[in-house]
C-alpha cells in the first residue's frame, strides 16, 4: 500500500488497519478521548485509594469520597455553596428566620419610598412645596389672563354697541 505524505483527494484512497496490525497493536488509529479519560480516572482513583489507605489509620470516621484532586487538597473555600437542606425533625418552628443583608436593604428601600410618597402627598417635602408654589403661580397667571380676555371681550362688545348708534 502506498502511504505517502499527501493524499491526492480527500475522498481518495482510504487506509484501513490490517488484522495483523490490530493484533500487534501498531494500528495507526488514534486512541479516543473517552479511552484516555478512562485511563486518567483509573490513575486518579488508584492515587486517591493509596492516599486514603495511608490516612485511614488516623481517622476512622465516615468520610465522603471526593472527585479528582478535591480529596488531596483540603481547603476552606468561602465561595463554595454549602447545602442548606434541613430535615423536618431538626426544624425549629419558634425561631424566626433572619433576613439577608440584601433583603433587609430592599425592605428599607420600600419603606423609605412609601414614607416619601406619603409626605409628598401631604406636601411636606421640599419638592412638594416647590411644586405647589409653581402650581399657585400658574393658577394666578391663568386667572389674570382670563380676566384680561374678559375685559377685552367687554371692550369689543362696547365698541360694537357704540358703532350701531
Amino acid at each position: 500500500m502506498g502511504r505517502g505524505k499527501y493524499k491526492s483527494k480527500p475522498t481518495g484512497h482510504r487506509q484501513f488497519s490490517t488484522p495483523e496490525d490490530l493484533l500487534a497493536g501498531t494500528s495507526s488509529r488514534p486512541q479516543t478521548f473517552s479511552k484516555r479519560e478512562a485511563e486518567r480516572d483509573e490513575v486518579e482513583v488508584d492515587f486517591v485509594a493509596s492516599s486514603e489507605e495511608e490516612s485511614g489509620d488516623e481517622s476512622e470516621g465516615h468520610e465522603e469520597k471526593k472527585k479528582g484532586i478535591q480529596g488531596i487538597i483540603e481547603i476552606e473555600n468561602p465561595n463554595l455553596v454549602k447545602s442548606k437542606t434541613v430535615k423536618a425533625r431538626d426544624v425549629n418552628m419558634g425561631r424566626t428566620t433572619e433576613l439577608s443583608r440584601r433583603e433587609r436593604e430592599e425592605l428599607e428601600k420600600q419603606r423609605a419610598r412609601e414614607r416619601h410618597m406619603r409626605l409628598q402627598e401631604q406636601g411636606k417635602t421640599e419638592q412638594a412645596r416647590k411644586d405647589l408654589e409653581r402650581l399657585a403661580l400658574i393658577r394666578e397667571q391663568r386667572a389674570e389672563a382670563a380676566k384680561k380676555r374678559e375685559e377685552e371681550k367687554a371692550a369689543r362688545e362696547q365698541k360694537k354697541v357704540e358703532a350701531r348708534k
